[in-house]
């Protein structure tokens, strides 16, 4: 007879409400936990999902001259991007709007890449979306799924090429910079300065980025707008305000020679504020603005004249004849020569020098100079033997300790050192032990052999000599704190007035006198320096009011033949400035070598280009400049 017992039938019973009770229990804890102790967590959770975050960028500092006028400022500009999903999301409404946004399937792969990179951040289609694609999508919004078009401001250049290498441009941040502890805090995708003031000074101008919430539907698309109080609104960053004259940079940018190669650098010789630095060729930092185009890009990159390099602070050229400068303070600085001081040997075309002769650029020779004529007139066999008075040791000590293989110190981004030996062992060690003789000191003294100057340096030396003779740090917004502020050229008063006189014959009768004005004295240096690739390079360095100098101007020129195809340049420059008729600076000529005008100094034809030659066993030496 099967029946439950009564006793047993309770225990079940009791068993089973227990069970109830420890599950009801269980179910219970499990609600309290959940609405109650984790209501944060889940509804953080339910608002990720329903939120979604859009980056608000932040305004960059308007970059202004030192009259208020712009160099750098924002426009309004639209941005598509689309919010973060499933990479087959992604790619599936990519290919419905590639016909719309007109993109490729390159640059599908890129918002791809972009996306993996950032997968919690709306992944970027367009940077700078002209307004009938943003119309286009607009129209279409309910058929995209993510769609997210966005105001931001957009960085726009109003003098492009003008001031290219000088301001530079912005450009999305890389993953290598990102690593940098400078760029650290800036999300995948943000905007940093990549070149010019625009990387020298990013932190100051970057400022904070901001962000906006979005409510999306469960199908990823955008609903609304969250609650304003939810946003974080945009700090804009710092302006900047530069030392440069932009009226003077167009200037120059409008008289630079076209199609030549070259760069030109305009210091007050008191301060060192930077006045203006051109470089040609340059190019349109507005192509950088939301993406760079692969052609242009290629183009730029591939590009013989290189239009990226700024040959202001980024190439090094023979320095020629401006050097004589330097070989001239350095021997009346050790009380070698005087301003009256003749060499034993006059300038009959050239100098025999052991077996190898010397040639002076004037195959007529200059006859018997003393030091201010010399310069005036720019002649090789005069500073053949200065050098070697001066000696090897000596010549490279001065140079040495004046900074001549070293940087100016310019708050310019990637500013190349200028090369030059730094003592008798770099021969020992280029040639071998007696493989090089003190003939080295002939080429130097010129401005040849192993010397490659950047026009920043060079034109730093000038401003010690328009100045007291001390250097003055070159700056575009402010001093960078080094000790350089005491460097000098260590010349007495007297010993500066007679190297400027000198200057000053250089323009009004020596190489640069189809530069001079009737109304402004200008003192200068013209120089030819050899370019092994093609035609010799051409240089000019001046400054003016010669007796009281408020500017100084050096240019070079690639493959121009002549400095004194380069003087009219800088001297139009100055008196610009300076704020001379224009009428009398038109009224200038070039005195070239087959001009037919009478002059107190003719220049001949240039010989040859012959290779440099130092070694003992050479048979010829460097081609004359001036």
């Amino acid at each position: 007879m099967n029946a439950f017992h009564p006793h047993l039938l309770d225990r079940r019973l009791g068993v089973a409400r227990t069970v109830v009770w420890i599950v009801l229990g269980i179910m219970v804890m499990s609600f309290f936990r959940t609405q109650i102790l984790g209501h944060g967590k889940y509804q953080l959770q339910s608002e990720t999902n329903r939120l979604r975050p859009i980056p608000l960028p932040a305004p960059r500092g308007v970059i202004y001259d030192r009259n208020g006028h712009v160099l750098a400022e924002n426009v309004p500009g639209y941005t598509v991007s689309l919010l973060p999903g499933p990479e087959a999301s992604l790619r599936s409404t990519l290919a419905r709007i590639a016909s719309i946004a007109n993109i490729d399937s390159a640059e599908i792969e890129r918002v791809l890449q972009r996306a993996r990179r950032a997968p919690y951040q709306p992944a970027l289609v367009l940077g700078n979306a002209p307004f009938r694609v943003v119309s286009a999508l607009e129209e279409r919004r309910v058929a995209i799924p993510g769609l997210v078009i966005q105001a931001e401001p957009k960085r726009y250049y109003p003098d492009t090429a003008v001031v290219s290498h000088l301001v530079g441009y912005v450009g999305e941040v890389t993953e290598g910079e990102r690593a940098t502890r400078r760029f650290a805090l800036v999300r995948l995708g943000g905007l940093v300065g990549k070149y010019g003031l625009e990387r020298e000074y990013d932190d100051t101008l970057r400022g904070s980025e901001g962000v906006r919430f979005v409510e999306v539907s469960a199908r990823g698309q955008m609903v609304r707008e969250a609650e304003a109080a939810a946003n974080l609104a945009p700090v804009p960053g710092s302006d900047l305000h530069t030392t440069i004259d932009l009226d003077l940079q167009r200037y120059i940018s409008r008289t630079f020679p076209p199609g030549q190669r070259g760069a030109v650098l305009a210091l007050n010789p008191n301060t060192g504020e930077v006045l203006a630095l051109y470089s040609a060729p340059g190019f349109d930092p507005n192509a950088f603005v939301g993406g760079i185009s692969l052609p242009y890009w290629r183009s730029l990159n591939e590009s013989p004249a290189h239009p990226l390099l700024d040959r202001a602070i980024q190439a090094r050229y023979p320095p020629g004849s401006t050097w004589k400068l330097a070989v001239a303070a350095m021997a009346l600085k050790r009380g070698i020569v005087g301003p009256r001081s003749h060499m034993p040997i006059p300038c009959r075309g050239g100098l025999q020098y052991g077996n190898r002769y010397f040639r002076c650029w004037n195959a007529h020779g200059h006859g018997d100079l003393a030091l201010t004529e010399a310069i005036a007139q720019s002649c090789d066999v005069y500073f053949y033997q200065l050098g070697i008075k001066l000696g090897v040791t000596s010549l490279l000590e001065d140079a040495n300790d004046w900074g001549f293989r070293g940087r100016t110190g310019i708050d310019l981004p990637d500013e190349i050192p200028s090369e030059f030996p730094t003592g008798p062992e770099y021969y020992d060690h280029l040639y071998g032990p007696r493989r090089w003789t003190s003939a080295v000191a002939l080429n130097l003294a010129i401005g040849q052999g192993e010397n490659a100057q950047t026009l920043a340096q060079m034109v730093r030396l000038y401003q010690q000599l328009a100045s007291d003779g001390r250097v003055r740090m070159p700056f575009v917004v402010r001093r960078a704190a080094t000790g350089t502020e005491n460097a000098s050229l260590d010349l007495s008063a007297d010993q500066l007035t007679t190297l400027r006189r000198a200057m000053i014959a250089v323009v009004e009768q020596g190489t640069a006198r189809g530069s001079r004005l009737a109304n402004l004295t200008i003192a200068g240096k013209t120089a030819t320096a050899q370019n092994p690739h093609g035609l010799d390079h051409g240089w000019f360095i001046g400054f003016a009011p010669a007796d009281k100098p408020e500017i100084v101007v050096g240019a070079i020129i690639e493959s121009y033949e002549h400095g004194a195809r380069v003087a009219p340049l800088v001297s139009r420059a100055i008196a610009h400035y300076l704020g001379i008729d224009e009428r009398t600076a038109s009224q200038m000529r070039i005195t070239l070598p087959n001009d037919s005008a009478p002059a107190p100094f003719q220049i001949p034809a240039l010989p040859d280009t012959i290779p440099p030659v130092i070694p003992v066993d050479s048979a010829v030496a460097r081609p004359p400049t001036r």
